[in-house]
């Protein structure tokens, strides 16, 4: 997955913010222009406050057009909202004369800080409100009460709104990504169900029935087996392809599988459709014991000898079944070699399991073959 998507969504909430703060800007322009015609009586020199004043409706509407296209939305455009705010700002004293209470621009030098904080999040936002706060307060002869709550409600609400533009941005391509894997998630689904119901079947049909025409039938069987097994691993390779930043996890099918493959055709693995996606090292025990299982099919019934690898996925536990069509256990003996000292099935086998939380079931009995049943609770992935 390339980072198109997440970058897409974050463009969008800028997007957004631009447009509101279109809005915001107008507002500020009309609080400006009116306070200005209001008090045009206290400037010392009025053509420049008016000159200011046609200055700042130019600007503004540059920079509702300019911001409205990303494109647009360059270092030197920011640099030069700013620079504009700020020398609208320095030139109080000589417009207004020595004094004045209110600045020239007023309220109106918060679209460029705004601007600063959507566009470069809380750290332009800070470096903006700082300039534009330190000029207005040593523009002045001193200091009121009501001077420095607006400063100091600039230096805060820049730096925040900052932020929440950047968390929101963050959010949106989160969730984009989210819906984005998801949306993949349940195209995988669907066609792997469409796969294990149709073409899986037919091939699984065709191995189990081929042997029975004999001749050329028990190689179509194999070749079956074969196709089957290989069609299986090219849609676990696909479904277990992790984001990065993931927890580890492995699908067991898959791992399964390629153990089978150690002893074709000999060994047949069958998996569920879709993965089956455990921690790691769980399914890392699990494929040991059915290593180990297959092991013993090898060592005492032969190395020809055919073996069944049955995976289930029953939401809360997995189960594993290995079968074999061997001579069998007698009674007894397992009980006998752990007394003996040989701990083989003991410990490869019932320990690892045992270890995991789950049980490994013996079923056995002479002339019936060998099945082991291993049962393993299904962890929070």
């Amino acid at each position: 997955m390339t980072d198109a998507g997440p970058l897409d969504a974050a463009l969008a909430v800028e997007n957004r913010m631009f447009r509101a703060l279109a809005v915001l800007r107008l507002v500020l322009l009309a609080n400006t222009v009116g306070m200005t015609l209001y008090r045009l009586d206290n400037f010392t020199h009025r053509e420049v406050g008016l000159a200011l004043t046609v200055l700042m409706v130019v600007w503004t509407a540059v920079a509702i057009w300019a911001y409205d296209a990303p494109h647009r939305r360059l270092p030197a455009l920011l640099v030069a909202d700013l620079a504009i705010a700020f020398a609208t700002l320095l030139s109080s004293p000589f417009v207004k004369g020595d004094g004045f209470n209110a600045t020239v621009p007023g309220f109106w030098i918060t679209g460029a800080l705004m601007a600063w904080a959507i566009h470069w999040r809380w750290v332009g936002a800070l470096v903006a409100a700082t300039l534009l706060c330190a000029t207005d307060l040593l523009i002045r002869d001193g200091i009121s009460q009501t001077n420095y709550g607006h400063v100091f409600l600039l230096m805060i609400a820049g730096p925040i709104v900052g932020y929440m533009c950047g968390s929101l941005q963050q959010m949106a391509a989160e969730r984009d990504r989210a819906e984005r894997e998801a949306a993949i998630a349940g195209e995988r689904a669907r066609l792997a169900r469409a796969v294990h119901d149709g073409v899986l079947q037919v091939l699984a049909l065709v191995q189990r029935k081929g042997p029975e025409l004999g001749g050329d039938g028990t190689r179509l069987g194999q070749l079956a087996g074969e196709q089957e097994q290989a069609l299986r691993s090219l849609i676990r390779q696909q479904d277990t392809l992790q984001t990065p930043g993931a927890s580890p996890v492995e699908d067991l099918g898959g791992v399964l599988e390629r153990l089978g493959n150690r002893r074709p055709p000999v060994t047949s693995v069958v998996t569920p459709g879709a993965p089956v996606e455990l921690p790691m090292v769980v399914a890392t025990e699990v494929a040991a014991v059915v290593g180990a299982c297959l092991d013993n099919v090898a060592a005492h019934v032969g190395e020809d000898a055919p073996a069944w690898v049955l995976l289930e996925d029953l939401g809360d536990r997995i189960v594993v079944s290995v079968r074999d069509e061997g001579p069998g256990i007698p009674s007894g003996r397992l009980h006998a070699a752990v007394e003996a000292g040989r701990l083989g099935v003991s410990e490869s086998i019932r320990g690892r399991i045992r270890d995991l939380g789950g049980t490994a079931e013996l079923f056995s009995s002479p002339g019936t073959g060998t099945e082991w049943e291993l049962t393993v609770p299904r962890p929070v992935v």
